[in-house]
């Protein structure tokens, strides 16, 4: 069977659900390297950073999929997100160090 090109088709809202899906998957291998690196749990700023390039993906490709669950689910992961970098920019804002925590790659 032979397949050309201009038979393959590529929906480019798909495109897009995968690309947020690998951005959100992204946050847990960040996480994990910067954990192993400092040989304990650590939730570094890119992690936040992941999370939230993600989750606006995966809620962009949720609308268009008109799946309330989904947008549901990726709007309040949203607020969590956006709080936590709140909270590390008020951080930084205020001159406290942040720790290990939040500046390991």
């Amino acid at each position: 069977m032979t397949m050309s090109l201009s038979a393959l088709s590529i929906n480019p809202w798909l495109v897009v659900g995968f690309i947020g899906q690998a951005l959100f998957t992204g946050r847990f291998l960040v996480q994990w390297i910067a954990s192993e690196r400092a040989r304990r749990s650590v939730v570094p700023v890119a992690f936040w950073t992941f999370s939230v390039l993600g989750g606006v993906t995966l809620l962009a490709y949720a609308i268009y999929r008109q799946d309330p669950v989904f947008i549901v689910g990726q709007a309040a992961g949203l607020l969590i997100y956006g709080r936590n970098i709140y909270f590390l920019a008020s951080e930084r804002t205020r001159g406290k160090d942040t720790g290990a925590a939040a500046e390991t790659p």
